[in-house]
């Protein structure tokens, strides 16, 4: 199942197929008991998905069939043992992905000439992300971070790993001789290499950089390169070799840090733009504005989720989940446009914007 989304593997997503382009959303469970449910709701929307296209007099029956073999190869790739909060499929004649999100999705299901992708983009907004790249002399190690985790990254040449006929990383340890190994130019010339694989990294998927590893191999790639300076660094060792839990334990306290520090600096944006009237409060007032493009910073709670219809006319109406019309992602749907319009995107804890109803932006004029 796919977790990082690129802006290269949004824009193919975004690519118009042969009609039908399926999407298939589905929330999702991490803990029992809610997670029982889970393989019944999958196997119910995905046949709600395949009665869609037999009963759609505009598919013919080759593609049907394409698909729908697509939609089963999909549901066999899928593992509820690892679900998140949300599960996206996709399926059109000749391919398919399973998307896995922390962040919820409502239960529907989309035929269309293109996918649905305002939830992957909301969902990955919400993550945070951030790099990991765990440094030591024989490995460097690339983590892909999120809101409560961390995974390996293999990408960009990563896990990078020196020659062992040439280096014993052990026997370093064993002499106690960390800092001289650091001085060594294999030792250097191989941490040039993977601060350049970083740059190319960072030039792509521009997030914030936390690094670990001894603190004689943290110096030693400040001396040698130049992508990765201004990176967090974490003195800690042994992480190249880790596991997921010891390096996301390890840069926790830091990540929450930071996410109190940027939420203490969007209320701050909030209220400097309510005093100077350029400030948009409530779904329907910040939806309004994010349709003409004035949004520029939006601020939303992380579990704000509103039901709403839109009745073609000046605003939304409440509407009842399920209900005929309503749309159950508008707050995905705003947070997409916005990000359409070269908007900034921070999720904050619930609770922060009690005044604004979950919802909020400062607006470019």
């Amino acid at each position: 199942m796919e977790h990082a989304l690129s802006p290269a593997t949004l824009t193919e997503l975004r690519r118009p197929r042969p009609y039908p382009a399926v999407s298939v959303l589905t929330p999702t469970h991490r803990r029992e008991p809610d997670n029982a449910q889970d393989p019944v709701r999958l196997r119910n929307v995905l046949a709600e998905a395949k009665k869609q296209l037999e009963a759609d007099p505009a598919v013919p029956r080759d593609r049907r069939i394409d698909v729908v073999r697509q939609l089963d190869q999909a549901l066999a790739e899928i593992d509820l043992a690892h679900a998140e909060d949300g599960l996206v499929i996709f399926a059109a004649p000749g391919e398919h992905q399973v998307w896995s999100l922390a962040r919820s999705v409502p239960e529907r299901v989309v035929l269309s000439d293109t996918f649905l992708t305002r939830n992957l983009v909301s969902a990955q907004a919400s993550e945070r992300p951030f790099w990991v790249l765990s440094v030591s002399a024989d490995r460097v190690t690339l983590w892909n971070g999120g809101v409560d985790r961390v995974t390996e990254a293999h990408t960009g040449g990563f896990p990078l790993t020196r020659d062992r006929d040439n280096f014993d990383a052990e026997r370093q340890e064993r002499i106690g001789d960390i800092p001289s190994t650091f001085r060594d130019e294999d030792t250097r010339h191989f941490l040039r290499e993977a601060d350049t694989a970083m740059g190319r990294i960072l030039r792509e998927h521009r997030r914030p950089l936390y690094i670990t590893g001894e603190q004689a191999a943290l110096s030693a790639l400040d001396e040698v390169g130049s992508s990765t300076n201004g990176a967090v660094h974490i003195p800690h060792g042994g992480l190249a070799h880790g596991t997921p839990d010891a390096v996301w334990q390890a840069v926790r306290p830091l990540v929450d840090a930071e996410a109190r520090k940027n939420t203490k600096t969007v209320t701050r944006e909030l209220e400097s733009a309510r005093g100077r009237k350029e400030f948009a409060a409530g779904v329907d007032e910040v939806w309004q504005n994010a349709r003409e493009g004035r949004v520029r910073l939006l601020a939303v709670e992380e579990n704000y989720r509103v039901t709403v219809r839109d009745d073609h006319g000046d605003h939304l109406v409440p509407a009842d989940s399920g209900d005929l019309d309503a749309r159950e992602d508008i707050v995905d749907e705003i947070v997409e446009q916005c990000l359409e319009t070269g908007a900034e995107v921070r999720f904050v804890p619930d609770g922060t914007l009690n005044d604004a109803d979950g919802i909020a932006g400062v607006l470019r004029y």
